[in-house]
């Protein structure tokens, strides 16, 4: 059984100023060649919200929670939280952790799914921190994928109800369900999982089918939809985009939509602004109903999974590997798969 000594909630970050927003797209979009005239598009979103991401205060609420779970789970753990591209960083953070004497560390990553930016490379950013700290750097274990646990499920299908009775009631019956993710470039897609199995959408559409299915009665018709896409237009993305497919949802017949982001944790500017601006904005002009259901963010149920999740990972092997994507799993470098 390992002994650990800490929790370690890693996440994406974002920017809690205006200042911040260009050297926090420069960090996400390094070494990608995006053109500076598409950052200046995006950082418009974020000043168009006073440039404060969500995510942040997304992860400060979700670390409120776990840490006053913990005690009644029979857990009495240290948290800690460090980002991927934004203050607190990482390594900073691990820094801190070494610090402080911590030795062994069970991780939290705000991404469910297996990619290689969902999965592997939080991996890579662990093991960057902790080289970055040296030899007193604590290990770093990563609980499991959570896509398919009902902490993550639940509290998708209960905003999922409250989504549909926001609707006109002579449209909620019949009203469409369509689940998005971020999309991600093909090849990453099909690299995604052990041996390049294409797990990412599989994932994906067993996580919606378990939403819908708890939705209602279970008879909303449903699709799985791809959103924020931001390669060149040479580089094959996954499809359908969320944009075009309402657009066919309309010429279709529906009159009514609820968009559930199943690929998200919290509410990421992804989210606030690709789907309660752009989505919301093209559903309106084609006549369509639209709501949106919530993420799980600090949900209870979904805080219950954390610390469900936490307990199985003490319960494992001392010897069990610090993750469970196998050597060949997401990856992923530069448009192509790699071995």
């Amino acid at each position: 059984m390992p002994a650990y000594d800490a929790f370690l909630l890693v996440s994406f970050g974002g920017p809690e100023g205006p200042d911040d927003v260009m050297p926090f797209l420069e960090n996400v979009t390094r070494g990608r060649g995006v053109p500076p005239e598409r950052l200046a598009g995006v950082a418009e979103h974020y000043y168009a919200v006073g440039g404060v991401s969500p995510i942040n205060q997304q992860c400060r609420d979700l670390l409120a929670a776990i840490r006053a779970a913990f005690p009644a789970s029979g857990l009495s753990l240290p948290v800690y939280w460090g980002n991927r591209n934004w203050t607190p960083y990482l390594a900073d953070t691990v820094r801190a952790m070494a610090d402080d004497g911590v030795q062994r560390a069970v991780a939290l990553v705000t991404s469910a799914y297996s990619s290689y930016s969902g999965c592997r490379q939080y991996l890579e950013d662990i093991e960057r921190a902790r080289a970055a700290v040296g030899p007193d750097a604590p290990r770093i274990d990563k609980i499991r994928r959570f896509f398919n646990h009902p902490g993550f499920i639940e509290p998708f299908a209960a905003s999922t109800r409250a989504a549909l009775a926001t609707l006109p009631a002579d449209l909620r019956d019949d009203a469409h369900l369509v689940f998005t993710a971020h999309s991600i470039p093909v090849a990453m897609a099909k690299a995604s999982g052990p041996g390049g199995t294409n797990r990412y959408v599989a994932e994906l559409t067993e996580a919606a089918g378990l939403v819908a299915e708890r939705t209602g009665d279970g008879t909303h018709p449903w699709t799985l939809a791809y959103q924020s896409r931001s390669g060149p237009p040479s580089q094959p993305w996954l499809e359908p985009d969320i944009r075009d497919h309402l657009g066919e949802l309309s010429k279709s017949g529906t009159k009514a939509v609820v968009v559930i982001p199943v690929g998200f944790v919290s509410d990421h500017m992804e989210v606030r602004h690709d789907l309660d601006v752009e989505a919301a904005g093209i559903a309106d002009s084609l006549g369509l109903a639209f709501a949106r259901a919530a993420t799980p963010g600090s949900d209870p149920r979904f805080v219950s999974m954390v610390t469900d999740l936490v307990r199985e990972r003490l319960a494992l092997p001392d010897d069990t590997p610090s993750h469970d994507c196998p050597a060949d799993c997401c990856r992923y470098v530069r448009g192509v798969s790699r071995p």
